[in-house]
């Protein structure tokens, strides 16, 4: 990539990505599926949501119009903040990671000032212009989800991402 911005957005995005993978090793499953807030999501559910919802969703179907991506987005309906129940925490990650990984291929090659492929019919009245909008709103997402899950991971066992000394 000798794009140096989009070297650079990438590393913070993956960075991110990153946080959000460690803050939960070592957690067990139980701990992995248990709501600890009042709004009922589980860390697994959040990791659910970002590879869907996030990487999913705005890399392979709005930014690069996969068209595979916007039928299974179209068609599920469902609720990225729940996983069933059959899946693994495992594969909850590797989901997760596989997604990622989708969508570095088409960052790699992709401009940072080309317009969306795909823009959904439900949302009304607003839209990224740009992939590089679209890569800092995953970027503002994944941190922001990044930081639920330090506090969370705090209250499950005291665990802390970044201590200072």
């Amino acid at each position: 990539m000798a794009d140096t911005e989009l070297t650079t957005l990438l590393g913070v995005l993956n960075g991110k990505r990153k946080h959000v993978l460690d803050i939960l090793e070592g957690l067990d499953e139980e701990a992995l599926r248990r709501p600890v807030l009042p709004s009922g999501w589980s860390c697994l559910g959040l990791v659910h949501h970002l590879a869907l919802d996030d990487e999913k969703f705005w890399f392979r179907a709005v930014a690069a119009g996969d068209r595979t991506a916007i039928d299974e987005i179209l068609d599920t309906g469902g609720d990225a903040w729940q996983p069933a129940p059959e899946l693994t925490a495992e594969e909850v990650f590797a989901l997760y990671r596989g997604q990622a990984a989708l969508s570095d291929v088409f960052l790699s090659t992709a401009s940072l000032d080309a317009s969306p492929a795909w823009w959904p019919d439900f949302f009304d009245g607003w839209r990224y212009d740009t992939l590089r909008e679209v890569v800092l709103h995953v970027i503002t997402e994944t941190a922001t989800h990044a930081g639920h899950l330090d506090a969370v991971r705090e209250l499950l066992d005291g665990r802390q991402y970044l201590v200072l000394a």
